[in-house]
């Protein structure tokens, strides 16, 4: 359908949505631009509302990246730091996009993922392969079941299981408290590909000493 002039300038914003309640958090194209940016690019938009002489009415996005030698060299130093030895990780997220960006970013650093969009899905998807996932990232706005409810059904299925907390919630010292005794780490949405890998890096390695 295309984007409309009055909204395009701020479709990046953290939270800005033009969804129902309750149908998103704003968090997708945010995300997104974070990473790209964490890589030395941009996003540019073209958005064609109403164009009734083609049929190329739409938004394009096109992302840009720099080929430069000194980035490729500082993501060479970063992937061989961060880089995972094939631990099956879980993800929990009702957010498509950022569901399907952090699935690409960790098996691109040698992770293998399962993915699910919702609590419920999480706790079937963690019963069939417990013996094998070393970690969950779990959402805590979800709908159905919330990601704290999921979260404390997981623990208590394995009191041992890594769990990693996300949220983009502005006021989260709350929610921190309230999983203090069930999450092993809490990361702010939007993330970055660094933050993201060096706090899974991080927990995996105590895990193993």
């Amino acid at each position: 359908m295309g984007i409309s002039p009055e909204v395009i300038d701020r479709i990046f914003e953290p939270f800005f949505t033009t969804k129902e309640v309750g149908r998103g958090t704003g968090l997708g194209l945010s995300t997104v631009i974070g990473i790209i940016k964490s890589h030395g690019g941009f996003v540019d938009v073209i958005s064609d509302r109403q164009n009734s002489r083609s049929n190329s009415r739409g938004s394009q996005f096109k992302v840009f990246l720099p080929a430069s030698d000194t980035v490729a060299s500082n993501l060479e130093e970063t992937a061989e730091i961060l880089q995972g030895n094939g631990e099956l990780i879980l993800v929990v997220d009702d957010e498509t996009a950022i569901l399907e960006v952090t699935k690409a970013t960790l098996e691109t650093y040698n992770y293998r993922v399962l993915t699910a969009s919702n609590g419920i899905e999480a706790i079937a998807t963690y019963a069939q392969n417990q013996g094998e996932i070393s970690l969950a990232i779990v959402d805590i706005m979800m709908p159905e079941i919330d990601g704290k409810t999921a979260i404390r059904t997981l623990k208590q299925i394995n009191p041992d299981l890594k769990i990693m907390a996300v949220s983009g919630l502005i006021d989260r010292q709350e929610i921190i408290a309230e999983l203090a005794d069930n999450v092993t780490a809490f990361m702010n949405k939007p993330y970055g590909n660094d933050d993201l890998l060096r706090t899974i890096s991080e927990i995996i390695s105590s895990d193993r000493t």
